[in-house]
């Protein structure tokens, strides 16, 4: 690779992704390393389950093949991380980066930045600082131990920083803004003309709901997977709209296991790919999700949210009004829906301008040869 504008052609980027959001999220990051001339090794851990889909984020991304793909596939948390964190190792030992990069806080953000901090490589954090103060939620332990073994924590917002700083975690906090909006403002111009995904399920703009609901605490209790969508039902029924649900292979074996049956208004759909789902978060008229990173899309994008938990680790979503925490309890279900069915969408987007890949870049290459005057300017 050639040298960038900056100079950086010599120093090497070690980026590690293991899931369809840390694709999305990162994606910015790699391109801006191309953009810089800084060599990028891409690192996948294969921690989701569909090959196949995540090679359509790649295509649709316009992303590079992964330099390495680990394939560790759904296991239990214990042994996942374990293998990852050997795999990690070994290719780290071979490639010898100037840096790594992990994103948010999945299995995969751990299991890099042990790796490379137990290498004594820099970690950057991409995503630092998010708090649900919930630490049943593998995920928090996940970021936790994370940002406190990073070197470079890039904070989406100023109330992360602040996280970051009370804990007094060792590594240097950086506000860079949360790269999903770099990623959302390059395609939601462009991406009704490239879907079809309204059509091809008979769906009007304005004129659906969507939902999203994996996560274990959720799905894997047969009473709380039952109570979550007969909330959801109950506000469809009573708008008269239908709810488009794109079920998570997790959620769909369990709709199986506890012979769930899936209220009426509620259409179960295969995951989409990027673009189409990107659409249906535009054109909803709301949506319900135990997402993280759906919380934080709607709001970019301009879609009323109501989120099935009890605690979220994006509170700017709820401060902006863009997002309502609901719980499971059905008639909290729709007394949400209720209010934020009202919303237009006319919130201030916290997550800052749409440059959070070029901020975190201008940290990375400034980190080369210890540049201690750029990089306390940058902070």
């Amino acid at each position: 690779m050639t040298d960038g504008v900056d100079g950086s052609g010599d120093r090497q980027v070690a980026v590690v992704l293991g899931t369809r959001p840390e694709i999305i999220k990162l994606a910015p990051v790699i391109n801006e390393c191309e953009n810089r001339g800084v060599d990028c090794l891409l690192i996948h851990t294969g921690q989701h389950y569909s090959d196949d889909l995540d090679r359509v984020f790649f295509d649709q991304l316009a992303l590079p093949e992964p330099d390495y793909n680990l394939e560790v596939g759904s296991l239990s948390h214990g042994e996942q991380t374990g293998q990852m964190l050997a795999g990690i190792e070994r290719i780290l030992e071979d490639e010898s980066p100037d840096a790594v990069v992990v994103q948010g806080d999945t299995n995969s953000t751990l299991a890099g930045a042990l790796a490379a901090t137990k290498l004594h490589i820099d970690v950057g954090h991409v995503e630092a600082g998010l708090r649900s103060f919930d630490r049943e939620m593998p995920e928090e332990v996940n970021r936790l131990a994370a940002d406190h073994i990073s070197d470079y924590l890039f904070a989406p917002t100023e109330e992360t920083r602040r996280y970051l700083e009370r804990e007094s975690v060792g590594g240097e906090v950086f506000v860079t803004g949360n790269t999903v909006v770099d990623t959302l403002y390059e395609y939601r111009d462009t991406v009704r003309e490239k879907s079809t995904v309204l059509e091809d399920h008979g769906l009007s703009a304005g004129d659906f709901y969507l939902l999203t609901a994996h996560r274990a605490e959720n799905v894997d209790d047969e009473e709380s997977f039952e109570r979550l969508l007969t909330g959801v039902a109950r506000f469809a029924e009573r708008t008269d709209r239908p709810v488009i649900y794109p079920i998570h292979p997790r959620a769909s074996a369990r709709v199986e296991e506890f012979g769930l049956e899936i209220p009426e208004p509620i259409r179960t759909i295969e995951p989409l790919e990027f673009l189409d789902f990107l659409c249906l978060e535009s054109e909803a008229a709301l949506t319900f999700t135990d997402s993280g990173g759906v919380q934080e899309e709607t709001c970019i994008l301009g879609t009323p949210c109501v989120t099935l938990r009890y605690s979220t680790e994006r509170p700017e979503t709820v401060h902006a009004g863009a997002n309502c925490l609901a719980g499971l309890d059905p008639d909290d279900i729709v007394e949400a829906a209720e209010t934020m069915i009202e919303k237009d969408g006319d919130w201030t987007v916290p997550f800052g301008d749409g440059n959070a890949s070029k901020r975190i870049l201008d940290v990375l290459v400034a980190a080369d040869g210890a540049d201690a005057e750029k990089m306390e300017a940058l902070t």
